[in-house]
């Protein structure tokens, strides 16, 4: 069993940057591919970006390449998501989530249902404001 705690979420102008951190419970952490989604009001849940169990290979949804970075630490069973350039469409509930049967991070792209990967968490919200 894996828990997942998000952090970091909150309110931020435009332009404006927050990290996203994700904790995970248990002693597997690293056999786990990892990705974050998120969910705006309204919207269906939408995958964000992933990373490969080692942090090597990374692979990010197009609207959000060059301005997020998706990375792992595993001595610490943590991922993060570094957000910056931050527009009002990345409002959301972000989530992350863990996923052991991935092959490469490009895996997790379409795996934004709930019953897609192994485990969720709670979700952390951020807001950008215009």
């Amino acid at each position: 069993q894996v828990q997942l705690v998000e952090s970091g979420g909150g309110l931020v102008q435009a332009g404006g940057s927050l990290r996203l951190s994700c904790a995970a419970s248990g002693r597997t952490f690293s056999s786990y591919a990892m990705g974050w989604f998120r969910q705006a009001p309204g919207k269906e849940r939408e995958f964000v970006a992933a990373i490969s169990r080692s942090g090597g290979i990374t692979y990010y949804v197009d609207s959000v390449k060059g301005r997020f970075t998706i990375s792992r630490d595993n001595a610490k069973n943590t991922v993060y998501l570094q957000m910056n350039s931050l527009k009002p469409d990345d409002t959301a509930v972000y989530y992350c989530a863990a996923d052991h049967t991935a092959m490469a991070p490009r895996d997790i792209a379409t795996k934004a249902g709930l019953y897609d990967m192994d485990y969720w968490g709670k979700g952390t919200l951020v807001t950008v404001s215009s």
